[in-house]
């Protein structure tokens, strides 16, 4: 491949499509409507976040939003992350996905899918989704669930689970989801926060080829919900077993009978402004994960602006990314649907039996939006593969690169080997917004490992370590100045915004610090170096370390422990668990294969660590804190005196130690 720099041009969309482009349409729109007329991306955006209710507004009115009531402010003036938006009306967030199901054909597809434990592809269409969400939302209510009750998943990215969910929020409950793989204490650890009432499950999954049955996971975890009444149980796994549970049990076929529920007949529960619409998990470093609460006005808003906008679907559009139940992409993945398009869903290994198996799937389906991790992109490199002439994906118009930083090489590799006219968009966001703060758009050129520009609406910016906007090129602490509709409206349990301020507030007061190391360039683009806080960053999925020291607290062997996780230069990850042994025992590879079963076990796969190194002592603060972010911020090469002061650490010869080992590292690399 031909030798690429970091910030050359690789494509520029042709005249034919900047004019059918979605931005295209609002900057028309907003010129006849509101006449105002902009020059561009970053005409539009400066305006965004300079007349912020303005815009939100614009962009309630170009969506045609269905609601109840008057709008009393768009936006409160109080501080975030007290403000509140639209306030005065009413809506529901599944009455938005489905609206579309009676402005056009019902039978035309909303769901494609294909997994390992049905291999063969399979569509619902509009008339199949919401007949069977009608019916499930008439049921639930049936059974006594109200608004703000609280309904929860361990079920993969397939139909039903999206099902259940467009059911749950329909009524008003409040959603939340976990991945099946996840272990059973890691499920606690979240749903045990938020009190469910009643509980989807699957009964196990197939994945690379094997079978998990999760019965006993799913006991124990149902042991742990003490308010969990019912439990709709899909057999989705052929002989795997059944779960114990106190409360009753229900075959998921049982919600779908009786009589269909026309949609004249069926109401959605319209909500104000500051209802629970679902809770997202975002583990920190210390504690139980962080419950983030969206409402319904948010994420309709931001899921149109970000799906018209920034990915450019329109009515057609095929949205696919592969994405687990566990992270908040799957929770994205609406919006298609939201904007008339539909969806493909997989669940399985996305390297399984080869790395070409969502290639022939997006071939199948007609997929146009495609997103995925940089890291699932390099494997694909690293094979030999070369999409574009093995597959027929003539209607792929956009890649999404996320969860990640994407090196210029691999954004290089795509328009060679996948398609030369693609908008392939690496972007930046969180769960905490479920959108992105750093996007992109067709009507900007795009450039080798840069994010094209901040997100409409968005007030993005770098600041130093004295609160002051970095300089152009320096690197800094990514920020937003100003708040967006999606921002959590607060965090499960935390009276008077405590936590909430804490994690997001407590660098710049009144500045929103997302945790993430940026740097922007001349052009109002930016590139992402990774996290500034401890969080784990594992191949784009976010993992609290809080959760593997519950795991390594068990053993008895281990005194003590540390964890990090850096993005390598080539895209990749490493991920070493430092252990400091109990006196007189030394680390075997007996305890670290079971370390690495029992990680494997009670979280998921990816908290297994690339390695485990037995340590003299763990580094910690004058109070107890262990150093995860000078220890990080060592084996990213920077200069052990300026990532910790010794007057601050507890034991300043164990981060001597850290430094050494960094530094040995960095050699054997170079």
């Amino acid at each position: 491949m031909t030798r690429v720099i970091e910030g050359q041009e690789l494509w520029r969309a042709s005249e034919e499509r900047r004019t059918r482009v979605h931005t295209t349409r609002f900057l028309h729109w907003l010129a006849a409507e509101r006449g105002k007329e902009f020059d561009g991306y970053f005409d539009l955006w400066r305006w965004s976040i300079e007349d912020v209710p303005g815009f939100w507004r614009a962009v309630w009115d170009y969506f045609d939003i269905i609601h109840d009531g008057e709008i009393d402010e768009v936006m409160t003036s109080d501080p975030m992350p007290r403000t509140r938006w639209f306030t005065g009306t009413r809506l529901n967030y599944a009455e938005h996905v489905l609206r579309h199901e009676a402005t056009g054909d019902p039978t035309r597809p909303m769901i494609a899918h294909l997994s390992e434990t049905r291999p063969e592809t399979r569509n619902l269409s509009w008339a199949d989704v919401g007949r069977d969400v009608r019916k499930m939302a008439t049921r639930l209510r049936e059974m006594g669930v109200e608004p703000g009750d609280r309904i929860v998943a361990y079920m993969p990215n397939i139909p039903e689970t999206f099902i259940a969910m467009l059911a749950t929020t329909a009524i008003g409950a409040t959603w939340s989801s976990a991945a099946p793989e996840f272990g059973a204490q890691t499920v606690i650890d979240r749903f045990g926060q938020i009190e469910p009432k009643l509980v989807f499950a699957v009964n196990g999954y197939l994945y690379g080829g094997k079978d998990y049955d999760r019965t006993d996971e799913l006991t124990n975890i149902l042991g742990q919900l003490p308010k969990a009444e019912r439990l709709v149980l899909l057999d989705y796994l052929p002989d795997a077993g059944t779960p114990d549970f106190s409360g009753e049990t229900l075959a998921w076929d049982s919600l779908l009978d009786g009589p269909e529920v026309s949609r004249e007949a069926f109401n959605y529960t319209r909500v104000p402004s500051d209802h629970p619409l679902w809770v997202l998990f975002s583990s920190g470093t210390t504690g139980l994960p962080k419950p983030i609460v969206h409402g319904h006005h948010g994420i309709v808003l931001e899921h149109l602006k970000s799906g018209a906008f920034h990915l450019d679907m329109h009515e057609d559009a095929v949205q696919f990314c592969y994405s687990t139940t566990g992270w908040m992409v799957w929770n994205t993945l609406m919006m298609g649907p939201l904007l008339n398009g539909h969806v493909t869903l997989y669940d399985g290994h996305p390297t399984y039996p080869d790395a070409r198996a969502l290639w022939r799937l997006m071939a199948d389906t007609g997929v146009t939006t495609f997103g995925v991790s940089p890291t699932f992109m390099q494997m694909v490199r690293n094979e030999g593969i070369r999409p574009g002439e093995e597959f027929d994906i003539a209607p792929l118009e956009t890649i999404l690169l996320t969860g990640s930083p994407v090196t210029p090489e691999i954004l290089a590799w795509i328009h060679e080997a996948v398609k030369p006219d693609i908008y392939a968009t690496t972007q930046s966001g969180g769960t905490e917004v479920c959108s992105g703060i750093l996007a992109g758009s067709p009507l900007l050129p795009a450039h080798a490992g840069e994010i094209q520009a901040p997100a409409l609406g968005c007030d993005a910016a770098a600041f130093d370590e004295n609160g002051k906007v970095a300089e152009t090129g320096a690197v800094g602490e990514l920020v937003m100045r100003q708040p967006m509709p999606s921002m959590p409206l607060f965090l499960w349990g935390d009276d008077g915004f405590k936590r909430y301020a804490d994690s997001y507030f407590d660098m710049y007061p009144g500045v929103w610090r997302h945790g993430d190391r940026v740097r922007f360039n001349e052009r109002g683009g930016s590139y992402v170096l990774g996290r500034s806080d401890a969080t784990l960053n594992r191949f784009g999925v976010r993992i609290g370390s809080a959760e593997i020291y519950r795991t390594i607290e068990g053993f008895d062997e281990v005194a003590d422990s540390l964890i990090v996780c850096i993005e390598e230069a080539d895209g990749g990850y490493y991920m070493p668990l430092f252990v400091q042994m109990a006196q007189g025992v030394r680390l075997t590879g007996d305890i670290e294969k079971e370390i690495v079963r029992r990680l494997r076990s009670e979280r998921s796969p990816r908290h297994v660590p690339d390695v485990i190194v037995e340590v003299p002592e763990i580094p910690t603060t004058l109070t107890g804190k262990k150093m995860e972010v000078p220890v990080r911020r060592m084996l990213l090469g920077e200069n052990p005196e300026k990532v910790a002061s010794k007057d601050a650490t507890r034991n300043p010869a164990a981060l001597d130690w850290f430094a050494e080992f960094a530094a040995k590292r960095l050699s054997k690399r170079e």
